[in-house]
């Protein structure tokens, strides 16, 4: 038995409805944190999950970070710190998922660690 048009219907309108959520949350933030938010949900568009579940967690998680900062005042260079991406891609690391770029980061360490392996027991 196939999935029904009314599934596929829910699902889309669901997913739908939670963008819109999470994009006006982000609007209703102040422009420096909108700004952050805007720049880390690209990056994690382009590196992050391919999973669209997934993916709308990592962001509406995100907004509530951001939310959380903007009303105590917390600046975005202290929620992110000196190094954006290294924020983005531990950010990416505490859903456990790794993106199709976390697993070549991964097989070239292998690759490395393997062609050093071979290289000292000669």
């Amino acid at each position: 038995m196939g999935i029904s048009i009314s599934d596929i219907s829910a699902k889309l309108i669901g997913d739908k409805k939670r963008w819109r959520q999470y994009k006006s949350r982000v609007a209703a933030l102040p422009p420096s944190h909108r700004t952050a938010v805007a720049g880390i949900e690209r990056y994690i568009m382009y590196t992050g999950p391919s999973d669209g579940d997934q993916l709308m967690r990592m962001l509406d998680d995100l907004a509530d970070l951001f939310e959380q900062t903007a009303a105590d005042g917390t600046s975005v260079r202290t929620v992110v710190g000196s190094d954006p991406i290294a924020f983005a891609e531990d950010f990416k690391a505490n859903y456990g998922l790794g993106s199709w770029l976390s697993k070549e980061q991964k097989r070239l360490v292998d690759a490395i660690d393997e062609a050093n392996a071979e290289g000292t027991s000669a």
